[in-house]
């Protein structure tokens, strides 16, 4: 379990999260939601140990704060908003990272698994700088992928992960963090759409302003009430039959 108590960070005298109490579980997609500035990334961040924080934090029963850098990429794979490369290197190679960091660095058949997870197989000895946005986003994934490859125990945590993919690829990448965490492993995933937040996640914080306004699954979080609360604008949740001609991402289905 991935568990934070009273948690508040402060950067540069201000403080961006206000006293969160935060909680994810092992086998469950646990979704981080809100506005822009509302401290989703800080929280991530926070929660990985790349921000100083107060109050207490427990990573599958480490300090991410104090545990070696060692011990916590055995357990977690970190997936961060943006990944800028300067070097030339190939995107086999940018996967491999991952199982640099993980334990599972001499089985490099996983990374050729990871690529083709992501619909990138052929793309092994491109350099990475070549790819489109898209392109790029989905050997990042490749690489949390294959630095947790066996999911039992371990997590992903993913900043955005859809944030530059076309909708097909989108739902092909959540599908991806559900099946890693029915196999037993957790997934957080800081999110912005909200479609697919009530699709594929069990779990959800809502924050606004630093400050979280509620955790739990998505009938009870996604309300009226909270989301134009958070948001603050009109919002009304809405639910579309199951059968018709609406065509809507939360009817479509990867290939």
């Amino acid at each position: 379990m991935i568990r934070a108590s009273n948690l508040t960070v402060r950067l540069r005298d201000r403080a961006i999260l206000h006293g969160i109490d935060f909680f994810a579980r092992l086998g469950e997609v646990t979704a981080i939601v809100g506005p822009n500035g509302s401290g989703k990334t800080t929280l991530m961040r926070a929660l990985t140990g790349d921000l100083p924080a107060e109050g207490q934090i427990e990573v599958a029963g480490l300090n991410p704060r104090t545990a070696k850098p060692w011990q916590m990429a055995a357990i977690r794979a970190v997936l961060p908003q943006a990944t800028p490369m300067a070097f030339p290197f190939t995107v086999l190679e940018v996967v491999r990272l991952g199982l640099q960091a993980g334990l599972d660095a001499r089985q490099p058949h996983l990374a050729l698994a990871a690529l083709a997870r992501v619909g990138l197989q052929g793309y092994e000895a491109r350099f990475y700088q070549e790819l489109s946005g898209g392109e790029q986003q989905r050997v990042q994934i490749a690489r949390v992928l294959a630095q947790v490859s066996r999911p039992g125990g371990r997590w992903l945590m993913l900043d955005e992960p859809v944030s530059s993919l076309d909708i097909g690829h989108q739902l092909q990448i959540m599908e991806l963090a559900a099946d890693f965490a029915a196999q037993g492993g957790g997934v957080i995933a800081v999110m912005h759409d909200l479609n697919l937040t009530a699709m594929f996640a069990q779990s959800v914080a809502l924050l606004a302003d630093g400050r979280l306004l509620g955790q739990g699954a998505p009938r009870h979080v996604l309300t009226d009430r909270a989301l134009s609360a958070a948001y603050r604008c009109r919002i009304r949740v809405n639910k579309t039959p199951e059968s018709g001609t609406w065509l809507l991402p939360h009817l479509a289905e990867s290939n």
